[in-house]
């Protein structure tokens, strides 16, 4: 049986990567910071939303969402970002994040799954499991059914 699956791979943090499978990745963008707007009273890792296609896309600080510090702070402030944008069913949802890597294969037999201590408790949710590459490194994979349907955004979509 074929257990190899598509994932777009991306930075997390200074030092991590994670990947996410293709099948729920409409589309990616590049976001000049100029051009989301913000929307008060939500929580801290909603960006704001974004004009795309002629619809509102909110968009996500999806590494303040799994506990790593925010991207928008300090010195590292990136003026351009890349949006994944995730589908499921007509929702739609961007996460920001630092910079794509690549579309690799990767055989979802030899996922691991993680135990809680290793990683963020604000990971777990999101966290389908993780796979060790070549040079030792965790490769997160993260669930984006998860990620749409978090109940943080349950009432603001």
């Amino acid at each position: 049986m074929e257990t190899k699956q598509k994932f777009l791979s991306f930075n997390l943090g200074e030092r991590d990567q994670a990947v996410i499978s293709l099948q729920h990745i409409t589309e990616v963008l590049r976001i000049s910071l100029s051009e989301i707007c913000v929307v008060p009273q939500m929580p801290n890792c909603v960006l704001g939303i974004y004009s795309w296609r002629g619809e509102m896309l909110w968009l996500v600080d999806l590494e303040e969402m799994l506990g790593y510090p925010p991207l928008l702070q300090g010195s590292n402030l990136l003026t351009k970002m890349m949006a994944i944008v995730l589908e499921n069913e007509g929702k739609y949802l961007g996460l920001m994040v630092r910079q794509l890597t690549d579309i690799e294969w990767l055989d979802t037999q030899q996922m691991k799954i993680p135990s809680p201590d290793l990683f963020y408790p604000a990971m777990s949710p999101f966290l389908h499991g993780y796979i060790t590459n070549g040079s030792e490194q965790m490769i997160f994979n993260l669930d984006a059914l998860a990620i749409l349907q978090s109940p943080m955004w349950g009432s603001h979509n």
